[in-house]
């Protein structure tokens, strides 16, 4: 099965069955991606697949064939999402992050400038029970400032 992951075009020499997920961690050492539930509900094994946030547990590597895969490890504007998240202390355990790192970095690439409404909307599918959910808001709002502010 060939797709490409994180820009890079990959064979992988298992069955088509097989979670994305266990490919993505197992196969190729990618351990950001996190497994959580297992069943699409905590948002921890989120990727992007064609761009679109995707929950990486339940997909098969057959469904992913021929098709662009890109983890937290691989994000094009990680750094500043990263930096925010710091700066406004929005992580704790960290456990949901990677997954909030890759559906922030799809909303922040359809929507430079979102609303608060937005970013929870976009963030709606992930679990976090640090209770860390506005530092979270503060962060991404932050980042889409940082980036809208180094494109001018």
């Amino acid at each position: 099965m060939h797709c490409t992951v994180n820009g890079a075009a990959v064979t992988f020499e298992l069955p088509e069955e097989v979670p994305l997920i266990h490919a993505l961690r197992d196969g190729l050492g990618l351990f950001g991606t996190r497994f959580g539930c297992g069943a699409e509900q905590c948002g921890a094994c989120m990727i992007l697949l064609d761009g679109q946030p995707t929950p990486s547990c339940t997909l098969s590597l057959g469904a992913a064939a021929g098709r662009a895969v890109q983890t937290v490890e691989g994000l094009p504007i990680a750094h500043a999402l990263q930096r925010a998240f710091l700066a406004e202390q929005a992580g704790q355990c960290g456990y949901c992050l990677s997954g909030m790192l890759v559906s922030a970095t799809a909303l922040l690439a359809r929507q430079a400038d979102p609303d608060a409404a937005s970013i929870r909307a976009a963030l709606e599918p992930h679990l976090c029970r640090c209770g860390a959910h506005n530092r979270i808001l503060r962060a991404v709002r932050r980042a889409a400032a940082e980036l809208r502010d180094a494109a001018a």
